[in-house]
């Protein structure tokens, strides 16, 4: 595929981990990802012993975000594991992911999320959408500073996650890029 990528992490939009358990009734399921969860291949993972035991996704999530035209990526700590958890029970295919290598959970002097220099790399240039729950100003900074395309850094509040006019931002983004794709409002 040739659109804008969609970095989508999991924890805040589609996991909205802050919301207590009334935020997420109808509609949402409750997935339980043992602790030591590892790699489909057996070889482990990056993120083994770092995933939330216990969270809640809507199944809806995974179909409006196939019907908004984007390629698909993950951008999560879960990297590879989001295949194996997070895309089966949204009804998504095998996505990649983002391989946040020696960057993943380390700390920077410039206030940069760690997600942020490896993003800009993978996108290389290519228009982007970075759904996540954690950007800041400086991630805004380096992203104009660094890519060459289009990008939105669009946050999402982890006590609702992913909501109508997240989708609408998302669609709208895509649009002003002149993406015929885009104008498949989801819904």
């Amino acid at each position: 595929m040739n659109g804008p990528l969609l970095f989508l992490d999991v924890d805040g939009p589609l996991n909205p981990y802050a919301a207590g358990p009334e935020a997420c009734s109808e509609g949402w399921i409750a997935l339980a990802v043992p602790r030591e969860a590892t790699a489909a291949d057996g070889r482990g993972s990056r993120s083994a012993g770092r995933l939330p035991s216990r969270i809640r996704l809507s199944p809806e999530h995974g179909r409006r975000l196939l019907g908004l035209g984007f390629e698909l990526c993950w951008a999560t700590s879960w990297m590879d594991d989001a295949n194996r958890w997070i895309a089966p029970a949204l009804g998504l295919p095998r996505l990649p992911f983002v391989d946040f290598g020696p960057a993943l959970f380390q700390d920077r002097p410039d206030g940069v999320h760690w997600k942020t220099g490896p993003l800009v790399d993978h996108a290389d240039g290519r228009p982007f959408v970075w759904v996540d729950d954690e950007q800041s100003s400086p991630d805004q900074a380096y992203v104009t500073a660094r890519h060459r395309g289009p990008a939105l850094l669009h946050h999402v509040n982890p006590r609702i996650g992913l909501r109508e006019d997240d989708f609408r931002a998302l669609v709208d983004f895509a649009g002003d890029l002149g993406d015929p794709d885009a104008q498949r409002v989801p819904g």
